[in-house]
C-alpha cells in the first residue's frame, strides 16, 4: 500500500536504466565524438560553399544585375523622356513667340490697312466738301450778284414808289436809277 500511495501523490517510480549510459553526459559534448563531428562539418561546410559558390550566389549576382540593368534603363528612359519634354516645351514657347509675332504683325498690319483706308476716305470726303464748299460759294457768289442786280431794280421802283407816294408826282426812271446808283457807289 506504501507504493500505491507513492504513485498517486504524483512520485514517477525511476526507470530501470543502466547508470553507464546516464553518467557520459551530453553526447555532442563527449570528446570521443569530436572527430566524427569535425569531419562532418567540414563536409557539410564544403557542400554548403559549393551550393553558395555554384547555385546560390550566381542567382543573386544575376537578380542584382538585372535589377542594376532594370534601374539604368529605367534612368535612362527618365532621362530620354525628360529632354522630349523640354524639347516640345521650347518648341510649344517659340510656337508661342512665332504666332505673338504673327499676330502683332497682323493687327500692325490691320491698323495700317484700316489708317489707310480712313485717310482715303477722309481725303475723298474733304475733297468732295471742298468741291461742295467751292460750288456752294459760286452759286452764292452768283445769287448774290444776281440779287445784287435786282437790289437796284427793286431799290428804283421802291425809291419811286416812295416819291410818288410822298409828294405825289412819279419820278422818271432815268431820274431813279441815276439816283439810286449814286447812293450804291
Amino acid at each position: 500500500m506504501a507504493g500505491e500511495t507513492t504513485a498517486t501523490a504524483g512520485h514517477v517510480p525511476p526507470l530501470d536504466v543502466p547508470a553507464t549510459e546516464h553518467g557520459a553526459g551530453f553526447p555532442p559534448f563527449d570528446p570521443t565524438h569530436f572527430v566524427s563531428q569535425l569531419v562532418w562539418l567540414a563536409i557539410t561546410f564544403v557542400i554548403l560553399y559549393w551550393v553558395m559558390k555554384n547555385v546560390a550566389l550566381p542567382r543573386i549576382a544575376g537578380i542584382l544585375e538585372d535589377r542594376r540593368d532594370r534601374i539604368a534603363g529605367d534612368l535612362a528612359e527618365a532621362d530620354r523622356l525628360k529632354r522630349e519634354t523640354d524639347e516640345a516645351i521650347a518648341a510649344y514657347e517659340q510656337a508661342l513667340a512665332e504666332a505673338r509675332g504673327r499676330a502683332r504683325s497682323i493687327a500692325q498690319d490691320t491698323r495700317d490697312k484700316l489708317k489707310a483706308e480712313t485717310d482715303a476716305k477722309r481725303v475723298a470726303a474733304e475733297a468732295g466738301i471742298a468741291a461742295k464748299l467751292s460750288d456752294a460759294e459760286a452759286r452764292i457768289s452768283q445769287i448774290k450778284s444776281s440779287a445784287l442786280a435786282q437790289v437796284g431794280e427793286i431799290a428804283s421802283e421802291t425809291s419811286s414808289a416812295l416819291v410818288e407816294a410822298l409828294i405825289g408826282v412819279t419820278p422818271s426812271k432815268s431820274d431813279v436809277d441815276q439816283a439810286v446808283k449814286g447812293a450804291m457807289n
